[in-house]
């Protein structure tokens, strides 16, 4: 088996998201309490999660939570969604049964590594940069020219980790339309859908819109719930779910049974909790155009289409890095550089960082950084 690469944003994480005092980086949305989760269930679903039997559970997925997650589409069934124990098992999983040896696959750049490195650790792969003159849209045509006669994935992430874009309908729809041609799989991370500022609009999930469409989910990021390691791959492409729930007999064999109560419970109230998350990003974001209108010789902002994350350029002489490190040595503020997301298929933005605004608590954090600012330009 093919060794893997450290994952720089973990080992980052690792060392540093439970030790800096102002984790302003975070790409998920402000969580929330065991009780207040459970203050949402009907009587019947909290005696239901009081009274269940901590045995194994299925490893597709309990059949109450596939039904509830099945509804989030418009063309999916329960046995059409496969669960997996975060998003990240769902990743490792969707490449290992679609790739092999002599396949190849296409990644857009910059990427949550694993996007990048598993499909490179399988086969072949071609890295289709996004434009950030561009508001960091995809060029449809550099990915039909990066098509080969095995080219058997195409992997996207719209709202996009790290940039918070999210691709115009009509470019959407012809990356579908150029896969079905050429007969494609599309795993699309949909992972911050129905999270940004309220009234965005979000692309279609590509389980409803592509027969070869695979939408991966997850309760930690848009619902705020990541404690739970709940996610899910929704597919009408039966033999790939049925692939996918084999391998996971070597992954996690099931998820945790109260895990999957709790997260029927949350998407029963998804609606309540997704416009709680979206209101928090109205107030964060005010605070972020406040923040840069101080200092516009140092940074290039962009409100982001979607998501809780933005990636603004940094401007200061002595590089994003150094910048990066200076804050959360000095100050405990914790931002994510650009080289965390180099890629080895493509040119990546060398000269920004990745902030977060989908968590409450932001005003201090937002002190400190203006103290640490004056003190820089003093």
């Amino acid at each position: 088996m093919t060794t893997l690469p450290d994952f720089r944003l973990e080992t980052h994480f690792s060392k540093w998201e439970f030790k800096a005092k102002y984790h302003m980086t975070a790409s998920d949305a402000e969580s929330m309490s065991m009780r207040d989760l459970l203050a949402m269930a009907t009587p019947e679903e909290r005696e239901a999660f009081e009274d269940m039997w901590l045995g194994y559970t299925e490893t597709f997925g309990a059949p109450n939570l596939r039904e509830t997650i099945a509804t989030l589409y418009d063309n999916r069934s329960a046995n059409e969604v496969l669960c997996f124990a975060g998003a990240s098992e769902g990743i490792f999983a969707a490449n290992s049964v679609i790739l092999d040896k002599d396949s190849h696959a296409i990644v857009v750049t910059p990427n949550y590594q694993s996007h990048e490195t598993l499909p490179m650790a399988i086969c072949e792969a071609t890295g289709v940069p996004l434009e950030p003159d561009n508001g960091w849209s995809l060029d449809i045509d550099r990915i039909a020219d990066a098509i080969r006669p095995n080219t058997k994935l195409v992997t996207i992430n719209f709202p996009h980790n790290p940039t918070g874009a999210i691709l115009p309908l009509g470019r959407y729809q012809a990356l579908i339309e150029l896969c079905r041609k050429h007969g494609i799989y599309i795993l699309h991370d949909e992972i911050f859908h129905g999270l940004g500022q309220t009234g965005t609009q979000h692309l279609p999930y590509v389980a409803d819109e592509y027969e070869r469409g695979l939408s991966l989910n997850v309760m930690s990021k848009a619902y705020g719930l990541p404690g739970l390691r709940i996610g899910w791959i929704a597919c009408a492409d039966k033999e790939v779910i049925s692939k996918m729930e084999r391998m996971k007999h070597y992954l996690s064999i099931c998820n945790s049974g109260p895990s999957e109560r709790l997260a029927e419970i949350a998407l029963h109230n998804r609606e309540k909790l997704l416009k709680r998350n979206c209101q928090i990003v109205d107030e964060n974001l005010l605070k972020w155009d406040g923040f840069f209108e101080r200092y516009p010789k140092l940074f290039d902002w962009q409100r982001p289409d979607g998501s809780c994350m933005a990636f603004p350029r940094y401007k200061g002489s002595e590089g994003v890095e150094t910048f990066c490190r200076c804050l959360v040595e000095e100050s405990g503020i914790l931002f994510l550089p650009s080289t965390i997301y180099r890629s080895e298929l493509s040119a990546t933005p060398t000269d920004r960082f990745r902030l977060g605004f989908g968590r409450k608590g932001l005003d201090e954090g937002i002190a400190v950084l203006n103290a640490h600012m004056k003190k820089y330009l003093s």
